[in-house]
């Protein structure tokens, strides 16, 4: 059977070759961290999701072990069976009052977490309003629900309410965008989605997978960064970068719709529980950047002074404060060329290009970590102006 798929599938992979769009993984042989090892060659690490400088780090791996030895490594089941264990609802009960939500329940990862969200409980009799520039794991979960789909404009908010005015007989309205844009590092206008959702009595649901434990005050979020804790409904968001950088998701609103998750969530229903220790290390995680705020305040310095040393430098980077920095170069080829010329130089970045970005728009994505230092990025910077032409 497999004689008449075979070519079909080499024509498109020669096809992603050509175009330059093949996505080459390159191997660690080592822990994640601000210095990992790639090719037998010690490099700065500058594309994790690494924000607090967790992965990898000692006290997460001391958590993680002990957490081993007490839960065990798997559940082989799941929640509703005999696949919940004491620590799952800890992490739920932590997650939700770190988030300044009801309750929250968990999942493998928050694409799963999406993906279940929106067929839950919304039909047909109900509309999904969604950022264009939202993420993939957004869009496959809109995809699950038969509700009206109306994409407005890229943080356009006159867009979203003409969206808002043309779907008044619904049931049910859901406006739903990343609380951070994971390619550009732009935040979601949160105060004015929540003005416009309480003038038409809609949801509002942020994916924060790139904000949770750092942004804010406190660190809980894009909606505390925007000063609306209590007027988001929902946060889908992750274990998997600030918080250990392992793995996991969740989802944190209202007591009844967490409740309606757990009864009807396929991808929490069918899908085994958490692994223990992930779920033990994540609340390590969360306690332990309650405790050491400087970590919040360490990545924010460095954001901050990297992005005024490229700017200085003449290089084209985004307005927006956040650790992802993509700096702009346009042509994909030329992106391309630079990172690798960059890792030669012991700086690990990655180029990203059409189609995960608009053609014309290549670059760069730098991301910050409070692990990171002064000599790190200036590091970084010199070596950009180095391979520049």
């Amino acid at each position: 059977m497999y004689s008449s798929l075979k070519p079909i599938l080499q024509s498109e992979l020669k096809k992603i070759q050509e175009s330059g769009l093949h996505k080459e993984e390159r191997i660690l042989t080592s822990r994640q961290g601000r210095i990992i090892e790639v090719r037998r060659k010690r490099v700065l690490n500058f594309c994790a999701n690494n924000y607090l400088g967790l992965a990898g780090s000692d006290q997460m791996v001391r958590a993680a072990v002990a957490a081993l030895k007490k839960y065990g490594f798997g559940l082989s089941s799941v929640r509703f069976i005999c696949g919940t264990q004491d620590i799952h609802k800890k992490l739920e009960k932590k997650t939700a009052e770190f988030v300044r939500m009801d309750d929250a329940i968990l999942y493998s990862s928050c694409m799963s977490a999406n993906i279940g969200f929106f067929g839950s409980f919304l039909t047909e009799e109900d509309a999904i309003l969604s950022d264009a520039l939202n993420h993939a794991s957004i869009i496959d979960g809109i995809r699950m629900c038969k509700a009206e789909r109306y994409i407005f404009q890229h943080m356009d908010m006159a867009d979203l309410e003409k969206g808002l005015k043309e779907t008044q007989g619904k049931r049910v309205r859901c406006v739903v965008t990343d609380g951070v844009f994971s390619m550009d590092g732009d935040i979601a206008p949160l105060k004015e989605i929540c003005d416009l959702a309480e003038k038409y009595d809609a949801l509002v649901v942020v994916d924060d997978s790139h904000a949770t434990g750092f942004m804010g005050a406190h660190g809980r979020g894009t909606h505390e960064h925007c000063g609306v804790l209590k007027k988001v409904d929902v946060i889908t968001s992750t274990y998997g970068k600030a918080l250990t950088g392992a793995g996991g998701g969740f989802i944190a609103g209202h007591k009844e719709i967490v409740e309606i998750l757990r009864e009807r969530s396929r991808t929490y229903l069918f899908s085994n529980s958490l692994p223990p220790v992930v779920a033990a290390t994540a609340l390590f995680a969360i306690q332990y950047i309650e405790k050491h705020p400087k970590l919040q305040t360490r990545l924010w310095e460095n954001t901050c002074y990297f992005r005024e040393k490229m700017k200085e430098a003449g290089f084209k980077v985004p307005e927006s404060v956040h650790p992802i920095v993509p700096v702009m170069i346009g042509d994909a080829k030329k992106a391309k060329d630079m990172a690798q010329k960059l890792l030669k130089e012991g700086i690990y970045v990655i180029a990203f290009s059409y189609p995960v970005v608009p053609e014309g728009k290549a670059r760069i994505r730098v991301q910050i970590s409070s692990a990171h230092n002064r000599t790190d990025l200036d590091k970084v910077v010199k070596a950009f102006v180095k391979e520049r032409h």
